[in-house]
């Protein structure tokens, strides 16, 4: 069974969008990807995390092909495949229906640097893509036009997706833009979200490529 590691990583994070708030039911998916393989390993479509097996997990190439698994892969397969062939130094992939990210992504709005943490995606802004059917290259399309080089977009009428150097840098994004998206709706609730001059946000972002023990993705 090719991609064990991966697999189980898909299994345990699966249940943190759930156990997190990042989705309910099966929306959302994880994918893990191997560089040294060139294969990622992707959750199963419409099967409950909490039931999902280590083999229930799908392996793909970057072609779009299924190398192993018995089962249908996530239908936002192509939305993987699209970030790892547009982003190099992704690792994993984490799609989820977070509730404040959607809220946003249904107003379709861009989410502004209302926070200094929104530096944490590698820009001063979260942008929202067009609308595009689920499980379309289309959509995929428009998620990695609204990524552009940050590590994070949301998706009209529909969540959010986000992308690390392994599964806990993209789970952990996924929950910190949940987390600010709540702030700026919230914010703007109560009333007018003062927005970080973009002059402050440079800083801030300096600040941040050398935060922490090691250097962000």
């Amino acid at each position: 069974m090719l991609m064990i590691e991966e697999r189980e990583k898909i299994v345990e994070f699966g249940k943190k969008l759930i156990t997190d708030g990042l989705t309910t039911g099966t929306g959302g998916n994880i994918s893990i990807f191997n560089k040294g393989l060139g294969y990622f390993a992707i959750s199963p479509s419409g099967i409950d995390y909490f039931k999902t097996k280590v083999e229930d997990i799908v392996i793909m190439d970057l072609d779009g092909k299924i190398i192993e698994g018995e089962k249908k892969p996530s239908s936002e397969h192509e939305m993987h495949r699209y970030v790892y062939l547009n982003h190099p130094q992704a690792g994993a992939t984490v799609h989820c229906h977070s509730t404040y990210a959607t809220v946003l992504s249904t107003l379709r709005m861009d989410l502004p640097a209302s926070n200094y943490i929104i530096a944490d995606v590698g820009d001063k802004v979260v942008k929202c893509s067009r609308y595009e059917t689920f499980g379309t290259k289309e959509l995929a399309q428009a998620s990695m036009e609204a990524m552009g080089q940050r590590r994070a977009c949301l998706q009209a009428n529909h969540g959010q997706l986000t992308w690390g150097k392994d599964i806990e840098s993209a789970f952990n994004l996924a929950m910190t833009l949940e987390q600010l998206c709540k702030i700026h709706v919230i914010s703007l609730s109560a009333g007018k979200p003062q927005i970080i001059e973009d002059e402050k946000m440079d800083e801030v972002l300096e600040k941040f490529k050398t935060y922490g023990q090691k250097k962000r993705d």
